[in-house]
């Protein structure tokens, strides 16, 4: 990054609501819509000042094809407002927040509205490709007899859904669901099911403590029939070790470890903030939260995705002379116990930091008082889109004034994401 300043000036996000066996109350622009406008109101500019609107979805419904532009335009920005919309998996959200860095560093923008938004809740039911060479022979086919002969090689295999959910969540590359790449990493560093049990009892009960703060980050979300949601709904005061420790395996129902449990939540949610320039706060009179000191992007073997937060956030310690605990705070988004714990062996050992960072030797041992403070998304949940705009925007309001933290983040594909922030 060069020298330019980028101000955090302020953020909100909704409550991330857990997926139930059925579509949530809110499609994703709806989510980002209800997270921006109480955002926007609270400022001293006008929604047309803004210069741009960025937003991160990694499932956009098929009447949401540029959700970055639909919300500029939903929230009152004006046509002349452009509306752009990124995905990077599960860094969309980041990734927005990185876009609109540049496009300011470079003096393009000024004032950028930019986050993620995800309902993972409405990811559509797909017809198999059997099915659809059915209905395509179908729609061609003239005549009774012709029809008649397709009725009878209809079977009822044709009319099983294919999850579309579960697809995205696969890996095309190496053919493994992200589950599966879990499974990989508690293999490789010896993690046991009762040290990722243990882990995620753990961000409950943090993320539970830590009400009060995490609710100044809520803007409450209000559904068609006037109910209200003003929290996050898949925290469970009642998690212990031994209720979890009853749960099945997912990914590898004979031999696996990764339990819905120790995994994170599908989620609906939206977070955004507002990102400015030294001139823009100068000329609102803003008070930032804090500013964006450095991004880095990696990339990995897609099958040991979850390590992501170690390739991308080393090299940005590195450049700026940390070490792990010279850093106030860490977020490291729970994908899964297992990967971040990982992430956390990765760093203590010797060989890994050789062969994979290039290191001299082990980078050391996180404090895990530092990580994850106030739980994450085993307990909160991750909507993909997102999630990566809620760490950075988290990690911004829990450190002390003058604090540095570290928001880093895997990503399906074989990709990690750090930034480092410092609150203000």
């Amino acid at each position: 990054m060069n020298g330019t300043p980028i101000y955090v000036v302020d953020g909100l996000r909704t409550p991330f609501l857990k997926a139930r066996g059925g579509p949530g109350p809110f499609a994703a622009a709806d989510l980002a819509v209800q997270a921006g406008r109480p955002l926007l109101l609270r400022q001293p500019f006008a929604p047309e000042d803004l210069s741009e609107v960025i937003l991160g979805c990694a499932a956009p419904a098929p009447d949401e094809m540029n959700i970055g532009r639909i919300l500029a335009l939903r929230l009152g920005c004006g046509e002349k407002v452009p509306g752009w919309t990124v995905m990077r998996n599960c860094a969309s959200g980041m990734q927005a927040i990185d876009s609109a860095l540049a496009d300011i560093q470079r003096g393009r923008a000024e004032l950028v509205l930019a986050g993620g938004s995800d309902a993972l809740s409405h990811a559509p039911l797909l017809f198999s490709e059997a099915m659809v060479r059915w209905l395509v022979d179908w729609k061609s086919a003239r005549g009774l007899g012709p029809r008649l002969a397709l009725l009878g090689r209809l079977r009822p295999a044709h009319l099983a859904p294919v999850l579309g959910l579960l697809k995205g969540l696969t890996d095309p590359v190496v053919g493994l669901s992200m589950g599966q790449t879990a499974e990989n990493l508690a293999w490789e560093f010896g993690i046991g099911r009762e040290a990722m049990d243990a882990y995620s009892v753990r961000s409950h009960q943090r993320a539970l403590a830590a009400q009060a703060l995490i609710a100044r980050e809520l803007a409450p979300l209000l559904d068609a029939a006037g109910s209200a949601y003003e929290a996050d709904d898949g925290l469970r005061a009642d998690a212990n070790p031994e209720r979890l420790a009853k749960l099945k395996p997912v990914f590898d129902r004979n031999y696996g470890t990764i339990t819905a449990g120790n995994s994170s939540q599908v989620t609906d949610g939206a977070a955004l903030v507002l990102l400015a320039s030294a001139a823009a706060v100068e000329r609102w009179k803003l008070q930032p939260l804090g500013r964006i000191l450095d991004c880095q992007w990696a990339g990995l073997d897609p099958a040991r995705m979850g390590l992501g937060p170690v390739h991308a956030a080393t090299p940005i310690l590195q450049r700026q002379g940390l070490g792990l605990n010279d850093v106030d705070a860490w977020e490291i988004n729970e994908a899964f116990a297992a990967q971040v714990l990982a992430c956390l062996a990765a760093w203590r050992s010797e060989d890994f930091c050789r062969t994979h960072l290039g290191l001299p030797g082990a980078l050391g041992e996180l404090d895990q008082e530092r990580l994850n403070i106030h739980g994450g998304a085993i307990a909160l949940g991750h909507p993909v889109g997102a999630s990566g705009a809620r760490i950075v925007l988290h990690l911004l309001h829990s450190l002390k004034p003058g604090g540095k933290g570290m928001a880093a983040i895997c990503i399906g594909g074989g990709q990690g994401g750090a930034m480092l922030v410092e609150r203000l």
